[in-house]
């Protein structure tokens, strides 16, 4: 196994089936994935999305039980073996997070809520409940379900935090960059649902398309949806795409200089809302 990078999160770096390490700018360390979507199956189609052979569809049947043995090996060799100088780059070696994130929606899973229990137990049994954040990345779709919204409660008393996807707040925008077709006031009304239970972050992913930094009506639309969820929310993680798309249209696509996206989180900041911006 390589040395770990912000530039590749390829799943399977650790061998196993569920579990896979990364670097992440936004944790700011190693976030250890849970990968539940292994089908490379999602119910969005984000055109900068990085997962080779994207379908649509639903996460497959889950083996629980691999899935937390898994995670028991590997979090026994981060936290008392020597596999954070052996594959992470110096400034970050620690461990950061569990993160419910991998090639689709996870909430799309049957599974999700054992999942997230199972998680909790080998935290437990680890001694490092508490210690660790357990991370949903989401793009919100299904927070309706109940049962996706109980599990995000059992996630709050696990020092839980949710990162929710918005990257454009009109109709228009969604279809083009997440190439789905949503109600905004759907959207808002998930989120707060979302937020309600656990400590809430938008992510928002910004670039040009065709050489183009998002329209000003694209910009000025997502500063007003922010300002209205403002007290609800954490706060909002404005990155910009650190890994080539694998999706149609992935030509398009070009990063924005962190000037800009400094600029526009200095904007969202103007509206009340707390910030991070990633290049």
């Amino acid at each position: 196994m390589a040395l770990l990078t912000v530039h590749d999160h390829t799943r399977d770096t650790a061998g196993h089936s569920y579990v896979y390490p990364v670097v992440s700018r936004r944790a700011g360390g190693v976030s250890v994935g849970i990968n539940l979507n292994p089908n490379n199956a999602c119910n969005w189609a984000c055109i900068y999305c990085q997962v080779p052979g994207l379908t649509r569809g639903d996460a497959p049947p889950i083996d629980l039980a691999r899935l937390e043995a898994e995670l028991r090996e590997f979090l026994e060799d981060a936290l008392h073996g020597d596999w954070l100088a052996r594959h992470a780059p110096e400034e970050a070696r620690m461990l950061k997070d569990i993160a419910f994130s991998g090639n689709g929606e996870p909430t799309s899973s049957r599974e999700f809520p054992e999942a997230v229990r199972r998680v909790g137990k080998v935290l437990d049994d680890c001694g490092v409940t508490g210690m660790l954040k357990v991370r949903l990345i989401t793009n919100g779709s299904l927070m309706h379900r109940g049962t996706v919204l109980d599990a995000v409660a059992a996630m709050a008393a696990m020092n839980g935090e949710v990162w929710f996807k918005l990257d454009r707040a009109t109709s228009r925008g969604m279809a083009e960059v997440n190439r789905v077709r949503a109600s905004i006031a759907g959207v808002k009304r998930r989120l707060l649902a979302c937020a309600g239970r656990c400590p809430t972050w938008v992510q928002t992913c910004w670039f040009a398309l065709d050489g183009q930094p998002p329209a000003e009506a694209e910009v000025e639309a997502y500063l007003d949806f922010i300002e209205a969820v403002g007290a609800a929310i954490a706060g909002v993680h404005l990155y910009g795409i650190a890994r080539p798309s694998m999706q149609p249209g992935a030509e398009r696509l070009s990063p924005l200089p962190l000037e800009v996206l400094s600029a526009y989180g200095e904007r969202i900041r103007q509206r009340g809302v707390a910030v991070t911006v990633h290049a």
